[in-house]
C-alpha cells in the first residue's frame, strides 16, 4: 500500500485485520463524483463500486444502505429489510453531523456511530466490491463477506428493479 493517509474506514479493516486494496482517482478538491464516473475513473465493473446512502426511519432511527452506484435504493424495500414503517433520504447538509464524513466520501465502514446497515443482495455474487474509502478520492475493495462483518451488517433485495 502506498503511503497516503488512512482514513477511519481503512484504520477501522486494518483493525479488524481485513484486507483491502485502496484505489484513488482522480477529482477537484471538495467535490462529489458520482458512482458511474468512480467506477469509470477506477476501471472498475459499475456492479462492483457500490454507493453508501443514510437515511432515517419513521422511528427516527438512522439506516445505512449499500446499493451498486447504477441502482437505485428503493424505499419500501429498504424499511421492510430493517423492520420500520418507512424510510426517507436525510439531507445532504445532514451527513457529516450523523456520519462524520462529507457527500461523496461516505462509507459504510467508520462512521461517528454504528448504524443498521444494510448491503444490496447484489454484492454477494462478487468475489470483491468497492466501496468510498471515507473521503473522495479513495476506494476501497475488498470482499463483500468482510465488509458485511465489520459493519455487523446484512444483505437483502434493497433496488428498485431497473426499467427496461
Amino acid at each position: 500500500m502506498s503511503k497516503e493517509a488512512k482514513t477511519n474506514a481503512m484504520r477501522m479493516l486494518e483493525r479488524a485485520k481485513i484486507n483491502y486494496t485502496s484505489h484513488e482517482y482522480p477529482h477537484e478538491e471538495g467535490a462529489a463524483v458520482d458512482g458511474a464516473t468512480v467506477a469509470r475513473l477506477t476501471g472498475q465493473d459499475p456492479a462492483r463500486v457500490f454507493k453508501t446512502l443514510v437515511t432515517q426511519g419513521a422511528d427516527r432511527n438512522y439506516y445505512v444502505f449499500v446499493v451498486p452506484v447504477l441502482a437505485e435504493l428503493d424505499l419500501k424495500k429498504a424499511a421492510k429489510s430493517v423492520g420500520v414503517k418507512s424510510v426517507a433520504m436525510i439531507h445532504v447538509a445532514d451527513i457529516n453531523k450523523i456520519t462524520g464524513y462529507i457527500r461523496g466520501g461516505c462509507s459504510p465502514v467508520g462512521m461517528k456511530k454504528q448504524f443498521v446497515t444494510v448491503f444490496d443482495e447484489s454484492c454477494l455474487d462478487q468475489p470483491t466490491i468497492l466501496v468510498s474509502g471515507g473521503r473522495i478520492g479513495t476506494q476501497i475493495e475488498c470482499a463483500p463477506a468482510d465488509l458485511i462483518r465489520v459493519t455487523r451488517g446484512s444483505t437483502a433485495a434493497i433496488t428498485a428493479k431497473a426499467v427496461v
